[in-house]
């Protein structure tokens, strides 16, 4: 299935929306889709739910930051197959730092930790998301680390952390008993 095609079954069902064929690298096959931030949610519930599309499989989501390159500063880049037509398809959504957008966590229940993830790495927010929290990082860090403009000679330890803390006797215990639970090597 092309592009055009996928963009032609979306035109029918989702009204108003319009979406642009994007270039892919020549030894990519699977279609690229430009998809407006107010229109994500619309386009994700008739990409699963049309028949003819039928992508009922979320693979990814993930993000890109093009700062200070380009405005919008972020692509949100999803990735969905259609297990009954063998299909996949890319579809990216173009946002400025700052801005929300829906989440896709209702058409694809899967989407929620991916979601967290790129909420935590970059700062995207999406609207509607049950549980929009940390992931990757501890609850106190500061700032989105796969940002282009995030201080990267930042040097700052976790507050949560905490040395394990064992008895001389508790330590040769362990010793002990690894040497009869491991296989030696021959």
């Amino acid at each position: 299935m092309s592009a055009a095609e996928i963009i032609a079954a979306l035109e029918a069902v989702v009204p108003g929306a319009t979406y642009t064929a994007l270039d892919a690298s020549d030894a990519d096959i699977t279609p690229v889709i430009l998809v407006a931030p107010e229109h994500l949610l619309a386009t994700a519930a008739a990409l699963q739910a049309t028949p003819g599309l039928e992508f009922h499989a979320f693979s990814d989501v993930t993000a890109v930051d093009f700062h200070p390159h380009r405005d919008p500063r972020f692509d949100l880049v999803y990735h969905v197959v259609s297990p009954h037509r063998r299909t996949r398809l890319r579809f990216k959504v173009r946002v400025n730092a700052g801005q929300s957008v829906a989440t896709v966590s209702a058409v694809w229940p899967g989407a929620g930790w991916m979601e967290r993830e790129v909420y935590d790495l970059f700062g995207i927010v999406f609207d509607g998301h049950g549980d929009l929290r940390r992931l990757m990082m501890p609850d106190d860090w500061e700032g989105h680390p796969l940002r282009k403009d995030y201080p990267v000679q930042l040097r700052k330890d976790a507050d949560t952390f905490m040395p394990l803390q064992v008895t001389a006797e508790e330590f040769a215990a362990n010793l002990e008993r690894d040497r009869y639970v491991r296989p030696r090597p021959n």
